[in-house]
């Protein structure tokens, strides 16, 4: 399977199972909030975007994000652990990025993601995202300018 054939779909009855299962390394476990959790937030939430990340016909991530606003805020990303170091994150970053750059209303996209990440940090400068500062929550938020940043992926 590339890269290239990553893609973003709605979470439906019948992947929903899926996503749920899919899972992080012991490592990574306190990164990122369990896609069960966001999935459940997602129901309660309408300005979030649960999308389901795809190689081919198997699922191998999940990410949310919010552009209700003219800033999108990507709040949730993950590969699961037996799909990493394949490429797929840079790739679904660039389809999430090409969804939300599609939004007319949307100028630039936020990312929260815990400091001690080092692969996020690194996936997301790789595409251009500028470290803002750590938030109330104490999660690294960056932020990429849509124009400046789609090209660099």
């Amino acid at each position: 399977m590339k890269s290239a054939d990553i893609r973003l779909v709605s979470v439906t009855g019948a992947n929903r199972a899926l996503v749920a299962a899919l899972e992080l390394a012991p490592e990574q476990m306190d990164f990122v909030a369990s896609n069960a959790e966001s999935l459940e937030e997602a129901e309660t939430d309408e300005d979030a975007r649960p999308r389901v990340i795809m190689a081919g016909t198997r699922i191998v991530g999940f990410l949310m994000y919010d552009a209700s606003e003219d800033e999108a805020l990507v709040y949730r990303f993950m590969i699961d652990r037996a799909q990493q170091g394949k490429g797929y994150g840079k790739a679904a970053l660039r389809a999430l990025l090409d969804e939300i750059g599609n939004l007319a209303h949307v100028r630039e996209v936020s990312i929260c993601y815990e400091p001690e990440n080092e692969a996020a940090r690194h996936l997301y400068r790789a595409a251009g995202f500028v470290e803002q500062g750590i938030d109330e929550d104490g999660e690294m938020i960056a932020v990429l300018g849509l124009v400046a940043g789609m090209s660099d992926l």
